[in-house]
């Protein structure tokens, strides 16, 4: 049985099901830092030093950007991959870099599934042979089969245990955003009539599956945490009403720590106007989160729109969230959090989306600013806010950013 939560401040302690106790009530939520060896997958010095960065910054959890756990398919060229124990000793060190001053660490687990960028990966695999529809961009997957999504689902479980075992407090199983797991439970990406699909009951199948297989790996006393799409905004899709029958099933699955979010590459959430409510709270998915106060006491992480101290104090008195979740504030403030709980009335992040105003683009823009910035970090240098999205854009596309500095430097 999950904790049941109250109202709390910043910096009061959580403790979760499993006994683990976050400092305080701030997380640094997943990012694509693209920091692994680029021939091995193996994490790489940089990791260690990003993550030192984030964790003297005062973070009660810190949950890692997507760690890979099939080499044949990778969803960005210099992921972190975990199949086997080859990696320990990185990944210790890294462990051991996040969870300096007594942070919570904990590594998101993902598959890319469809959304496997073109001549990326040997295998592109789906729960069905259905494309992502941006063109060019992704090639048709192959439907898995029976044996198939039955070893990924015990790949999931081996890389929990790996990263487990080299020090991490627990892991996050990566179900939003389109990625696999997303994939089996949208009806428009899974029309298999199987025991994996057909009804909302079999497409949750996997997700459920997968919780299982890693929590009889990683033991009771391990963090284990999901991020769910609210829903995937797309018609047909994946909706609020098939995420909430899912989140009532989260406790006896095991899970400790909810973090809700939503969109897919298709459609990312953040796209288009912002209601006036959602400008006022600040975070992209704080009504749904009140939404799932009913069906389940999971302990509840919000990520997305937070920039002031008083928006994230409102919602944790409120009781609508448990932990704050920050992601690209700490790209540009690493030590955000360590300020936020210090003064929370008197501190706003400065951050701003980094667009062009070419839609098609800023997203990527978006990325590319933030990215920078992470790995100006992972260099031992300060954040340099005067860097431009339109610079950003031409140096990606030209190949001469940062990031494809390290790529060709391995």
């Amino acid at each position: 049985m999950a904790t049941q939560t109250t109202a709390a401040s910043l910096s009061a302690p959580l403790t979760l099901a499993n006994g683990a106790v976050l400092p305080n009530r701030i997380a640094k939520a997943a990012m694509s830092e693209q920091l692994g060896d680029l021939r091995s997958g193996a994490p790489t010095g940089a990791l260690e030093t990003l993550y030192r960065h984030w964790s003297a910054g005062g973070l009660g959890l810190t949950i890692t950007g997507n760690v890979m756990i099939d080499a044949r398919s990778i969803g960005e060229p210099r992921n972190v991959i975990v199949e086997d124990d080859r990696h320990l000793d990185g990944l210790a060190r890294w462990a051991a870099a996040a969870r300096t001053g007594g942070t919570q660490a904990i590594v998101q687990l993902n598959h890319p599934g469809r959304q496997t960028p073109t001549g990326l990966s040997a295998r592109v695999v789906a729960p069905s042979a259905i494309p992502v529809a941006i063109k060019g961009a992704f090639p048709t997957p192959r439907a898995l089969t029976h044996a198939e999504i039955l070893e990924l689902i015990e790949r999931f479980a081996t890389t929990a245990r790996l990263v487990c075992a080299a020090g991490f407090d627990g892991v996050q199983i990566h179900g939003a955003h389109g990625y696999l797991i997303s994939q089996f439970l949208s009806p428009k990406a899974n029309v298999r009539t199987d025991d994996w699909g057909g009804d909302p009951e079999r497409r949750r199948r996997f997700l459920l599956e997968v919780a299982a297989a890693i929590r009889a790996e990683i033991g009771p006393e391990k963090i284990l945490a999901l991020k769910l799409n609210s829903a995937d905004f797309q018609r047909g899709g994946f909706s609020e009403e098939e995420s909430l029958a899912v989140i009532a099933e989260l406790e006896a699955a095991g899970i400790h720590l909810l973090e809700i979010s939503g969109g897919t590459y298709e459609a990312p959430a953040m796209a288009g106007t912002l209601a006036e409510s959602t400008i006022a709270r600040e975070a992209y998915f704080l009504e749904f989160a009140e939404q799932v106060r009913a069906v389940s006491s999971v302990p509840l992480m919000v990520t997305g729109g937070f920039r002031s101290g008083a928006a994230m104090q409102a919602a944790l008195t409120a009781g609508a969230v448990d932990v704050i979740g920050l992601a690209r504030p700490l790209a540009l403030e690493p030590d955000l959090s360590r300020r936020l709980l210090a003064a929370p009335d008197h501190t706003r992040s400065q951050f701003a989306l980094h667009t062009i105003g070419i839609r098609a683009l800023d997203a990527a823009a978006d990325l590319m600013w933030t990215q920078h910035q992470i790995h100006r970090l992972s260099d031992g240098k300060a954040p340099d806010p005067a860097y431009g999205p339109w610079r950003a854009t031409l140096e990606a596309l030209l190949g001469t950013g940062v990031n494809t500095f390290r790529r060709r430097r391995g």
